[in-house]
């Protein structure tokens, strides 16, 4: 690969783990049709996107813990339910054609767009609620269910991550944020990629670290940018995400 094409690479991959870690997640709108863009074939980009993807969540961890803003016990909740929906979903893609479940994943995250949007205190404030023993079991089932998403798609798990923690567990947005951020992005994400490698996923190891480096440098940007925003520019985001995320993976585009 040129110089030109690496930068371009480089830019695309900081740009797009800005965003994702500044909303919760949707790295892979565009950093996965990019290396497409660039000549991978679909199988490999997925894989790549995939290992390269984990350098968002360690970006974003290194801005959260320097802050003292991480809240330990959730994190390794949330890493712990959805980790067997991962692995599961990892292995499940490379033998389901995924089309199909593209396109009804883009109609869900579409709603979930269209739900932020018509619920204008959404996560503006913390509003603890199912935080005793009952609701971390029935949460843990959600979060497990997300984790096959995460495993098998390549955007927007993150997202339903996002509203899941605002909704069932009472949080905002910047604090679902790097909830998300942490265990999704870090260790789902390096879950599924060695699940996936595992199973015989071919992985483009020269563009890597391009591909490393931006990742892990919008991951701290995003983190960083979303400390100093408010929770409503942070909906915004989020809802932008959704709407262009699931208009791509429904329609194909």
């Amino acid at each position: 690969m040129d110089g030109l094409n690496t930068l371009g690479l480089f830019i695309g991959s900081l740009l797009a783990n800005t965003l994702a870690s500044l909303s919760g997640g949707g790295a892979g709108l565009i950093q996965f049709p990019l290396l497409i863009f660039l000549g991978l074939p679909f199988s490999v980009a997925l894989a790549t996107h995939k290992i390269a993807s984990v350098a968002l969540g360690l970006g974003a961890a290194i801005k959260y813990i320097r802050a003292g803003k991480l809240n330990w016990s959730m994190t390794l909740y949330v890493i712990i339910a959805g980790t067997l929906g991962v692995i599961i979903g990892a292995n499940a893609i490379l033998f389901v054609p995924g089309r199909m479940a593209e396109a009804a994943l883009g109609l869900l995250i579409l709603g979930l767009g269209l739900y932020s949007l018509y619920q204008p205190s959404l996560g503006q404030a913390e509003n603890p609620r199912r935080r005793d023993d009952k609701g971390l079991i029935l949460g843990s089932l959600g979060l497990a269910a997300i984790g096959i998403v995460n495993g098998s798609l390549t955007a927007g798990s993150g997202l339903f991550v996002t509203l899941f923690l605002i909704r069932w567990f009472g949080y905002d947005y910047r604090q679902a944020v790097a909830l998300t951020l942490i265990s999704v992005g870090l260790f789902w994400n390096g879950t599924g990629a060695v699940a996936m490698y595992a199973a015989g996923a071919e992985i483009y190891w020269p563009w890597l670290p391009v591909l490393i480096a931006g990742s892990l440098l919008g991951g701290y940007l995003g983190a960083h940018l979303a400390g100093r925003q408010s929770n409503q520019l942070i909906k915004r985001c989020f809802e932008a995400l959704t709407f262009l995320i699931g208009a791509k993976l429904l329609f194909g585009l």
